[in-house]
């Protein structure tokens, strides 16, 4: 049997941080991921179940809810669950077993890349990457955004908090994208 060892989406043994001035930029590669969309006629039922899973109601447009598995708003119809890795390696089973046939579901986890960008000045760095108005995206908000020609999903956890994801295929560019905004803007 071989020892293989995991990489995070930037290639590295350990996820990689920068600070630049107030802003950290951190990625994170312990997240589990699976999208949900609901199936025709089944949107009662999705929504209910993924309910069930999240602790709380869907999350609708331009939205992320949850408690230990998060869901944000993907599309119409659509969401991607998170959770921790550690405990939810086997995060697409558990929402396929919750959704049964009214959904259809696909693992995630090693498609996208997250990155944190958290500080008191992180919506100037935000001004840089895309046109989305981050000021004005409330807490608990998500939206579908293009980031240095990617596409990009962003959730406000807090104030001065964001996470995008982008598909990890990717995962350089954004981050050289993300650290070139800092240093201009701070």
């Amino acid at each position: 049997m071989h020892d293989l060892i995991a990489l995070t989406a930037l290639g590295g043994a350990d996820p990689e941080t920068c600070t630049i001035g107030s802003v950290t930029c951190s990625e994170v590669p312990d997240v589990a991921l699976a999208s949900v969309a609901a199936r025709l006629g089944r949107e009662g039922e999705t929504h209910s179940a993924l309910a069930a899973l999240i602790g709380q109601k869907a999350p609708g447009i331009g939205q992320f809810s949850g408690q230990t598995l998060i869901a944000f708003w993907a599309g119409p119809e659509q969401w991607i669950v998170e959770a921790p890795f550690e405990s939810h390696e086997g995060l697409a089973e558990l929402v396929k077993d919750g959704t049964k046939d009214a959904a259809s579901v696909s693992e995630q986890t090693d498609a996208w890349a997250r990155f944190d960008l958290e500080g008191p000045d992180v919506q100037s760095v935000l001004e840089l990457l895309c046109n989305l108005d981050c000021r004005n995206l409330a807490t608990g908000g998500a939206a579908r955004t293009s980031i240095h020609h990617l596409v990009c999903f962003l959730l406000r956890r807090s104030t001065d908090f964001f996470s995008i994801y982008a598909p990890r295929s990717s995962a350089q560019s954004l981050q050289h994208a993300i650290v070139t905004a800092m240093k201009s803007a701070l």
